[in-house]
């Protein structure tokens, strides 16, 4: 990326690599994809606190009451080692929520996007035949219920 040259003007050379460098990052860093997904990321770590506080302080506690069940529980094995299932079982449920918030979160901003828009009306690919009012092929030119011959579109 930076050219060094042994010359009078290499100095030069190397600024002016070092700006092109510099615009192509910018260029790079600031597309609206790419700002998105920072910001993604950023309400997505948020979001992801909420809902292990939710978890922590909330779900866990009705789990407790209502079944007995600690959900903190540790399985003790050798020495001062532990299966720490209850830790498991928190991150399963805080990931079952984000997943159920996300979900519920994009079918939302997808009824808000599809909300102005018309549905186009698709081309019929069917017809009916003027003979026997049986649905044909939108090409066919001969019926192959009743073996009638079909000159025009009757609906046009």
């Amino acid at each position: 990326m930076l050219a060094i040259k042994n010359y009078k003007g290499g100095a030069r050379v190397r600024e002016k690599t070092m700006k092109k460098f510099i615009e192509e990052f910018k260029a790079f860093a600031l597309k609206g994809n790419v700002m998105d997904m920072a910001v993604g990321v950023i309400i997505g770590a948020a979001f992801g606190n909420i809902i292990t506080a939710f978890t922590d302080d909330f779900i866990n506690p009705l789990i407790g009451c209502i079944g007995g069940a600690e959900v903190g529980g540790k399985i003790h094995l050798i020495g001062s080692q532990y299966i720490n299932y209850g830790h498991f079982i928190t991150a399963v449920i805080n990931f079952l929520i984000m997943a159920f918030a996300i979900f519920m979160m994009v079918k939302a901003v997808n009824a808000l996007s599809n909300l102005g828009k018309k549905k186009e009306e698709e081309a019929p690919t069917t017809k009916k035949c003027e003979f026997c009012k049986s649905e044909i092929n939108i090409e066919a030119t001969r019926c192959p219920f009743c073996t009638g011959i079909i000159t025009e579109d009757p609906e046009a």
